[in-house]
Protein backbone atom coordinates (compact mmCIF):
# COMPACT_ATOMS: atom_id res chain seq x y z
CA UNK A 1 0.00 0.00 0.00
CA UNK A 2 1.57 3.46 -0.71
CA UNK A 3 2.43 5.63 1.85
CA UNK A 4 0.29 8.34 0.69
CA UNK A 5 -2.80 6.07 1.73
CA UNK A 6 -1.65 4.99 5.12
CA UNK A 7 -2.66 8.07 6.81
CA UNK A 8 -1.38 8.14 10.70
CA UNK A 9 -3.72 10.23 12.40
CA UNK A 10 -7.47 9.81 12.08
CA UNK A 11 -9.85 12.47 14.02
CA UNK A 12 -13.02 11.81 15.13
CA UNK A 13 -15.19 15.15 15.85
CA UNK A 14 -17.69 13.98 18.54
CA UNK A 15 -20.98 16.05 19.80
CA UNK A 16 -18.99 16.55 22.54
CA UNK A 17 -14.67 17.00 21.31
CA UNK A 18 -12.45 15.75 19.21
CA UNK A 19 -10.83 12.47 19.35
CA UNK A 20 -7.50 12.27 17.51
CA UNK A 21 -6.11 8.19 17.03
CA UNK A 22 -2.67 7.92 15.48
CA UNK A 23 -2.97 4.02 14.04
CA UNK A 24 -0.71 1.11 13.68
CA UNK A 25 0.20 0.19 10.65
CA UNK A 26 3.24 -2.13 10.51
CA UNK A 27 1.22 -4.14 13.32
CA UNK A 28 -2.56 -4.27 11.92
CA UNK A 29 -2.14 -3.21 8.27
CA UNK A 30 -5.09 -4.54 7.15
CA UNK A 31 -7.27 -2.93 10.30
CA UNK A 32 -6.06 0.14 9.73
CA UNK A 33 -6.85 0.19 6.32
CA UNK A 34 -10.63 -0.56 7.25
CA UNK A 35 -10.64 1.99 9.63
CA UNK A 36 -9.35 4.97 6.70
CA UNK A 37 -10.88 4.04 4.79
CA UNK A 38 -14.41 3.54 6.81
CA UNK A 39 -13.48 7.10 7.51
CA UNK A 40 -12.71 8.65 4.45
CA UNK A 41 -16.20 7.35 3.22
CA UNK A 42 -18.04 9.10 6.13
CA UNK A 43 -19.23 5.43 7.32
CA UNK A 44 -18.70 6.79 10.91
CA UNK A 45 -20.10 10.26 10.44
CA UNK A 46 -23.39 10.26 12.60
CA UNK A 47 -22.68 7.14 14.06
CA UNK A 48 -23.56 6.91 18.23
CA UNK A 49 -21.19 5.62 20.81
CA UNK A 50 -23.82 2.82 21.59
CA UNK A 51 -21.91 1.31 24.74
CA UNK A 52 -20.54 3.15 27.02
CA UNK A 53 -18.83 1.60 30.66
CA UNK A 54 -17.45 3.84 33.11
CA UNK A 55 -13.76 2.71 33.89
CA UNK A 56 -14.06 0.38 30.74
CA UNK A 57 -14.48 1.50 27.52
CA UNK A 58 -16.71 3.69 24.78
CA UNK A 59 -17.59 1.60 21.70
CA UNK A 60 -18.86 3.15 18.69
CA UNK A 61 -18.71 2.62 14.88
CA UNK A 62 -22.26 0.69 13.97
CA UNK A 63 -24.31 3.10 11.75
CA UNK A 64 -27.50 1.59 13.33
CA UNK A 65 -26.77 2.38 16.83
CA UNK A 66 -27.92 -1.13 17.89
CA UNK A 67 -24.45 -2.43 18.58
CA UNK A 68 -25.14 -5.70 16.16
CA UNK A 69 -24.32 -3.83 12.91
CA UNK A 70 -21.85 -2.43 10.70
CA UNK A 71 -19.50 -4.03 8.18
CA UNK A 72 -15.98 -3.69 6.71
CA UNK A 73 -14.44 -2.71 3.28
CA UNK A 74 -13.55 -6.28 2.87
CA UNK A 75 -17.13 -7.40 3.54
CA UNK A 76 -19.04 -8.24 6.48
CA UNK A 77 -16.53 -9.12 8.66
CA UNK A 78 -12.25 -9.94 8.33
CA UNK A 79 -9.80 -11.68 10.43
CA UNK A 80 -8.22 -10.51 13.44
CA UNK A 81 -4.52 -9.05 13.33
CA UNK A 82 -3.28 -10.11 16.70
CA UNK A 83 -0.23 -8.83 17.63
CA UNK A 84 1.81 -10.34 20.76
CA UNK A 85 3.86 -6.75 21.14
CA UNK A 86 0.53 -4.61 21.90
CA UNK A 87 -1.75 -5.07 25.01
CA UNK A 88 -4.35 -3.09 26.50
CA UNK A 89 -1.99 -1.29 28.99
CA UNK A 90 -4.54 1.64 29.78
CA UNK A 91 -6.52 4.29 28.59
CA UNK A 92 -6.35 5.15 25.12
CA UNK A 93 -5.92 2.06 23.58
CA UNK A 94 -7.93 1.45 20.03
CA UNK A 95 -8.91 -1.75 19.09
CA UNK A 96 -11.33 -3.47 17.22
CA UNK A 97 -14.79 -5.03 18.72
CA UNK A 98 -15.96 -7.81 17.50
CA UNK A 99 -18.05 -11.31 18.55
CA UNK A 100 -15.25 -13.71 18.87
CA UNK A 101 -12.51 -14.63 16.26
CA UNK A 102 -11.72 -12.91 13.40
CA UNK A 103 -15.13 -10.94 13.12
CA UNK A 104 -14.29 -7.69 12.89
CA UNK A 105 -16.26 -5.03 10.67
CA UNK A 106 -16.61 -1.60 11.35
CA UNK A 107 -17.15 -1.43 15.54
CA UNK A 108 -14.19 -0.38 17.33
CA UNK A 109 -13.74 1.17 21.28
CA UNK A 110 -11.37 3.15 23.26
CA UNK A 111 -10.09 1.72 26.58
CA UNK A 112 -10.64 3.98 29.66
CA UNK A 113 -8.50 1.64 31.85
CA UNK A 114 -6.30 -1.46 31.44
CA UNK A 115 -7.89 -4.41 30.18
CA UNK A 116 -5.55 -7.14 29.68
CA UNK A 117 -8.30 -9.86 29.51
CA UNK A 118 -9.40 -8.64 26.12
CA UNK A 119 -5.13 -9.28 25.51
CA UNK A 120 -5.29 -11.73 22.14
CA UNK A 121 -9.09 -11.76 21.60
CA UNK A 122 -9.21 -7.99 20.20
CA UNK A 123 -6.81 -6.30 17.40
CA UNK A 124 -5.03 -3.52 18.92
CA UNK A 125 -4.67 -0.47 15.70
CA UNK A 126 -3.94 2.47 17.56
CA UNK A 127 -3.96 4.98 20.03
CA UNK A 128 -5.31 8.51 21.63
CA UNK A 129 -2.87 10.82 20.62
CA UNK A 130 -5.31 13.73 21.91
CA UNK A 131 -8.52 14.28 23.08
CA UNK A 132 -8.23 11.34 26.06
CA UNK A 133 -10.02 14.23 27.98
CA UNK A 134 -12.76 13.94 25.78
CA UNK A 135 -13.18 9.94 25.49
CA UNK A 136 -12.91 9.95 29.64
CA UNK A 137 -16.26 12.52 29.04
CA UNK A 138 -17.70 10.18 27.08
CA UNK A 139 -16.94 7.34 29.47
CA UNK A 140 -18.64 9.48 32.33
CA UNK A 141 -22.06 9.90 30.20
CA UNK A 142 -25.17 8.44 31.74
CA UNK A 143 -26.11 5.77 30.92
CA UNK A 144 -29.24 2.93 31.22
CA UNK A 145 -29.05 -0.73 32.67
CA UNK A 146 -27.80 -1.86 29.03
CA UNK A 147 -25.07 0.34 28.90
CA UNK A 148 -26.49 2.81 26.33
CA UNK A 149 -26.36 6.54 26.70
CA UNK A 150 -29.06 8.25 27.67
CA UNK A 151 -28.32 11.30 25.81
CA UNK A 152 -27.15 10.80 22.45
CA UNK A 153 -22.74 10.81 22.06
CA UNK A 154 -21.98 11.15 18.25
CA UNK A 155 -19.46 11.07 15.79
CA UNK A 156 -20.24 14.29 13.62
CA UNK A 157 -17.19 13.69 11.76
CA UNK A 158 -14.18 11.00 10.92
CA UNK A 159 -11.48 12.39 9.01
CA UNK A 160 -7.99 11.57 8.13
CA UNK A 161 -4.97 13.70 8.60
CA UNK A 162 -2.01 12.64 5.79
CA UNK A 163 0.96 14.04 6.52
Amino acid sequence: MPQKKRPPTVVLETTIGDISVELYWIHAQKTCHNFAELSRRGYYNGCKFHRVIRDFMVQCGDPTGTGKGGSSIYGATFDDEIHPGLKHTGAGILSMANSGPNTNGSQFYITLAPTQWLDNKHTIFGRVCSGMNTVNRIGSVETDADDRPKDDVKIIRAYCIDE
